[in-house]
Parts: C-alpha cells; structure tokens; sequence
C-alpha cells in the first residue's frame, strides 16, 4: 500500500464527519511541540481495519516481566487450575505489576523461558482448557455509566487489576496517582496522538470504544483529582477527532485537543509542552508541573479494571508492514501468551523481511527470538523488508548538526555517541545522556548512517548504573 492509498483513506475518513463536528474541530486549532522532531512517514495502513480477536491459543506463556520494574512472582504452580482473569503473579516490589491468566486450564509449569530479546525470563506455562472467567469479573458488552469506586478505591483496583501503561513502557498506572500531600495533579493529559508510524491500535481504540475510553477518562480524573482532562490526539486520526469532540460534550472536564504531526508528539515532556505550554525539568517527572500522562488504550482498560473488575489479559497490537498485502495489514485483540509465531503465521511473513520489529520502527525492538510470546506493551509486530531493514555504511560525522536540531530534548546526540563509545561515562552524565528519551530522532537524520541511538543507549544504561552505585556508597 502507497502514498497514494493513504491519502485516499484518509479523504475517506474524512469524508464521514458531518460539517458541524469539522467547524469544532477547526475551532479548537492545532498544536505541537517546538524543540526537534522528525516527520518519519506514517504508513498506517491498518488505520481503518477494525480490531479482530485473533484466536486463543492452544497454550499461553505468560511472562512475569510485562511491565516495568521487578518481576512478578508466580503464585501458582505444576498442576494448579486457573481461570481466565486469575492472579498468577504477584507484583514484587513498589514498580512492579500484577499477572494474571490469560486463558483457563491447568499450569503446566513455571519455567525460564526466552522473549522476543532471547533472554529467558520467568513465565508461567498453561495448557488451556476452555474459556471460563472468574466469577467475580463481568464479561458482557453492557456499559457501565455509574462510577462507584471513590479515589483510594480506584488506585487499589489499579494495582490489583495490574493496569500498566499501554502507550509503549508499561510503567505501573498506580503509582503515577500516589502523590504526596504537596503534589497536585492540575490537568491529566491523555496521550491519543499514536505518533509512532504504522500503529494503529489507540485509533482502533477511539474509534470502537469511545465511550468506555471518556468513563475511563472520568475514572482517571477521580483518581488523580484534577479539574481537567485533555486528550492529545494527531490530525492525522480525522474521524477519531470527530468522535471524540462529539462524545466530551456532555463531559465539561474533558477537552480535545488537536496536534500537529510530528514525530515524537506522543512522549510525555513533549505532550505536556504542546498542550500546556508547561516544560518538565530535566530528571523530574510530569507531576512537578502539576500533570500526570495516560495512553488513551490504558483509559480503555481501567474502565475495564474499574467498571468491570477485569485485568489486562489481552494486548493490542497492530501487524503491518509495507509488503504486507494490503487486506493482511490487521489490528487484533490478542490474548497475552499467545505464540508470535501463530500471529505470523495468521498473517503471512512476506517473502523479502528482513526484521521483524514489536513496536514501531522508531522505538520498536527487534524481534531476536521468533519463538517468543505476547505481552501486554506488544502494540505492534511489524514486518521490515531487507532493503528496509538494511543498515546504510557509516561514515565519519560531518558535524552537520541534523542530530542536535532533531532532539527534542535539547542534546547534542553526537556528542553523546562519541563519549559512549569512548565509555567516558562521566562526560556521558555530564551532557545530559540521562535526559534521553531514545525516541532516535538523532539516528533518523543522520546522513552519515551512524548507529548514534545505539551506542546512547549502551551509555545511558552504563551511567545509570555508575549514578546508582555512587548513590549506594554514601
């Protein structure tokens, strides 16, 4: 599918919204970061594909390590029978999150097995048995309009339920509403604006869960105790957008806002600017300048977790690709465990990939072990061709500043690059490399072809740990 499919679509979508819902939207205008970005083409060729439950699987491998922080323990074992939606691992520390059975029948085992890196990491084995839910979660399609939870009561549901951010890091969603008496939340923000090419899920989302994805909002607001929320959403999501500004109109603490396109318009720092005109310090957090951040799918799942009492047992998760056919470009509703290669399979690998990538192609990680599982943070499997997947011949850096004018935090990527390779970690430190969002904008631009995200990163991991060994020692 080309350029020119693309923009047919989107005349298509487009053409769907009434004139009155198009004059709303032009009123409230277009906004955006300043500093850096990058317009990688978007090739959201499965934008109006409707998300499809793709098939349970025969057996789930179901990894402790969906999240960030610790793992979780296992609290099954050989031979236990589970349902669907069951604790089967038990958050481990303070950023740490709850697992639970994506699919009922008995353990099989609880094991080391690899993910997508080829690292083994804790995962619990089941051998499925059926469909059958927990007693005490509702299944049905009814919507639930009526929140009953107050505050403290929604972040323990939270915590329980093992919500976790669903826009690509996976952080814990409770621990973001657990301010300190002197912090306060004056505006929750909901990331919508699916910034990363050919994912296409929060779209999905918006477009077949609005509703459930406003009372999620309104649970969010309780929780966090701002006065308003805004949601950030790219102009290139038109009939999106239209549902959205329809369905806030009976919500006077929700907003819509539009963002121009521009790449990366969903990271937190960055979102917070366009729509607040607020700047977060380097090394604070969102909360300093009275904000906290949400993916709009994550909205969907604590309506789920809250309205419901369901946990995340599902990922969704875009496969695309520009050889991929045209009608095989998928958004699926997957049950966590499932094998990638069925989703592979399902689909049709194109006979000239050359990566697969889970993620976007921007912050997106190769795919080392194909006989790896999905997680919950799997938005997308995309499938890169050779050329694509190619690697241009580095040569010297020409100084040309394209790195430093495309960082959105500021920094001087080359710089960074050069001291990492030279492990020169306290100049490393010295220049921000833990300021870096590694969204590779830097890499993107580079006309020398040089791996610059690949060595930030290597140097950031490293200074990190020399920062938290000398944080250790006094």
């Amino acid at each position: 599918m080309g350029k020119e499919r693309i923009k047919e679509l989107a005349g298509e979508l487009a053409g769907e919204i009434s004139k009155e819902i198009k004059n709303d939207i032009r009123k409230l205008g277009k906004k955006t970061f300043h500093m850096g970005g990058v317009h990688p083409e978007a090739n959201k060729f499965a934008h109006g594909m409707s998300v499809e439950t793709f098939p349970l699987p025969d057996q789930a491998v179901v990894y402790m390590t969906q999240h960030l922080g610790a793992p979780a323990n296992p609290v099954v074992q050989k031979g236990d029978k589970v349902k669907v939606g069951q604790l089967i691992g038990e958050a481990n520390g303070f950023v740490s999150a709850n697992i639970h059975a994506p699919i009922s029948g008995t353990v099989n085992r609880v094991d080391m097995i690899a993910d997508i890196s080829g690292y083994k990491k804790p995962a619990v084995v089941i051998d499925r048995e059926g469909d059958d839910w927990m007693e005490d979660i509702d299944t049905s399609d009814e919507i639930i309009r009526e929140i009953k939870l107050g505050k403290d009561e929604i972040i323990a549901r939270m915590k329980d339920r093992g919500i976790v951010g669903l826009g690509g890091a996976c952080f814990p969603t409770h621990i973001k509403y657990m301010l300190k008496p002197e912090q306060k939340c004056e505006f929750l923000i909901i990331n919508a604006a699916e910034c990363e090419p050919y994912i296409s899920t929060d779209n999905r989302v918006v477009l077949e869960r609005t509703e459930q994805c406003i009372i999620g909002i309104e649970i969010a607001l309780i929780a966090s105790g701002a006065d308003k929320a805004i949601i950030g959403i790219e102009d290139n999501k038109p009939r999106a957008i239209a549902k959205l500004v329809e369905a806030v109109k009976g919500h006077p603490k929700i907003e819509v806002q539009p963002l121009r396109i521009k790449y990366p318009q969903g990271a937190e720092k960055q979102l917070i600017k366009a729509i607040t005109g607020r700047s977060v310090p380097n090394g604070a957090l969102p909360i300093s300048v009275g904000c906290i951040v949400n993916n709009i799918t994550t909205m969907y799942v604590l309506y789920q977790a809250v309205q419901k009492n369901k946990p995340i047992v599902q990922a969704y998760t875009t496969v695309s690709g520009k050889s991929v056919p045209a009608e095989r470009c998928k958004n699926f509703r997957i049950r966590l465990g499932t094998p990638i290669k069925a989703i592979m399979d399902a689909v049709g690998i194109p006979e000239d990939t050359g990566k697969i990538i889970a993620g976007g192609p921007m912050m997106g990680k190769a795919v080392a072990n194909l006989d790896a599982y999905a997680g919950k943070g799997m938005s997308s499997l995309l499938f890169l061709s050779e050329k694509e997947a190619a690697r241009g011949e580095v040569s010297n850096c020409l100084r040309c500043g394209k790195c430093v004018e495309a960082c959105p935090m500021g920094l001087e990527p080359y710089r960074l690059q050069a001291f990492s390779e030279l492990n020169r970690l306290e100049d490393c430190e010295k220049y921000g490399i833990m300021n870096c969002i590694e969204c590779g904008s830097c890499q993107f631009t580079c006309p020398s072809n040089r791996p610059i995200l690949d060595f930030v990163r290597v140097g950031k991991a490293k200074t990190g740990a020399m920062i938290r060994a000398r944080a250790a020692k006094k």
